[in-house]
């Protein structure tokens, strides 16, 4: 997550991605110069959707396909023209190998081209029809100007699309991660004081995070499902019970396709060859030489022991699942 910008990159973001007219003009004018460009067939790529709740591996995980060299990705370097990529490159170019630690202090770096979750700001500009009619040419417009067949995605919020890609973008395939759940939980609570305390100290994180759609953590934070009976954040029971929401919805979506793959991250560390068994015989390239950490920490945390017991009860059933398809 970038946020070092300077007043005149903070005003270009707020022109192009705090309104929905704007965003949108862009993007027909984008298609409109690059509608006879070279079309990229989906049939013959391999569409990489990465989705979960954050704090799951979803970063390490994009980084892994992206450090292949075959996928394109939205970058930091496509900000603020997230909405016309092609013209942003001629617009605001930048060239930086410069890396800096993100903000969530988790020893994870960035520089301005590497991937990001950023096609939140796309889709939630348009309604449900309007993305079945454009998402096709916008994962076009992206793919043109990295110049790789194969698509790649990190957003948390497409758990909630599954269908709709589903319907419209051939030969995709969804990625998702899972921890265990009081680690788990805990990373969410701890990052969300986090980015609380960031915000307090400079306002434009949270313009920012509005700007890309991302609602996880800090002021602007958005249930992903409603609690039914945890509502305060500070309290671990609240994510806890949003963990266990939020996988009983995800096991809805396995029963309906044949093409989400669960991952069990504790398991992807201690033995990636696994899951890249899975990738060799789904014909995904990625990159072999990717380190999978697994921080555990020491929680000595209150929690109520009927939400504890139905998330290890889940996490259980989910790891049986994702041994399926990983030999």
């Amino acid at each position: 997550m970038q946020v070092n910008y300077n007043k005149v990159q903070k005003i270009l973001h707020e022109i192009c991605l705090g309104n929905k007219f704007i965003k949108k003009s862009l993007f027909e004018l984008e298609t409109l110069i690059f509608k006879n460009s070279k079309k990229f067939d989906n049939v013959s790529s391999k569409n990489i959707f990465i989705t979960s709740l954050p704090r799951s591996g979803t970063t390490t995980i994009l980084n892994m396909f992206y450090d292949s060299d075959e996928y394109s990705s939205l970058t930091y370097n496509d900000l603020p023209f997230l909405m016309s990529p092609n013209l942003g490159k001629f617009l605001f170019n930048k060239k930086s190998s410069t890396e800096f630690m993100r903000p969530h202090n988790d020893g994870i770096k960035y520089s301005i081209n590497s991937p990001e979750a950023l096609d939140e700001v796309f889709l939630s500009t348009y309604n449900k029809e309007e993305i079945l009619e454009n998402f096709s040419q916008y994962i076009n417009l992206i793919k043109l100007k990295y110049e790789k067949k194969n698509y790649l995605s990190k957003n948390n919020n497409n758990f909630n699309r599954i269908d709709l890609i589903n319907s419209k973008i051939k030969n995709c395939f969804f990625f998702i991660p899972f921890r265990d759940p009081i680690q788990h939980a805990n990373s969410l609570m701890t990052q969300n004081k986090n980015f609380f305390n960031l915000q307090n100290k400079d306002n434009f994180i949270l313009k920012y995070m509005n700007y890309l759609g991302h609602y996880e953590f800090g002021k602007n934070h958005k249930s992903w499902n409603i609690p039914k009976k945890f509502i305060d954040i500070k309290d671990i029971n609240y994510w806890l019970e949003q963990w266990l929401l939020f996988y009983k919805k995800i096991l809805i979506e396995i029963k309906k396709f044949n093409n989400i793959y669960l991952i069990n991250y504790e398991n992807l560390c201690k033995d990636k060859k696994s899951f890249f068994y899975l990738l060799d015989s789904l014909k995904i390239k990625y990159s072999k030489n990717h380190h999978f950490k697994n921080t555990v920490k020491d929680i000595s945390i209150n929690y109520e022991k009927e939400i504890y017991d139905e998330c290890y009860k889940l996490y259980f059933d989910l790891s049986e699942i994702s041994k399926n398809y990983i030999k």
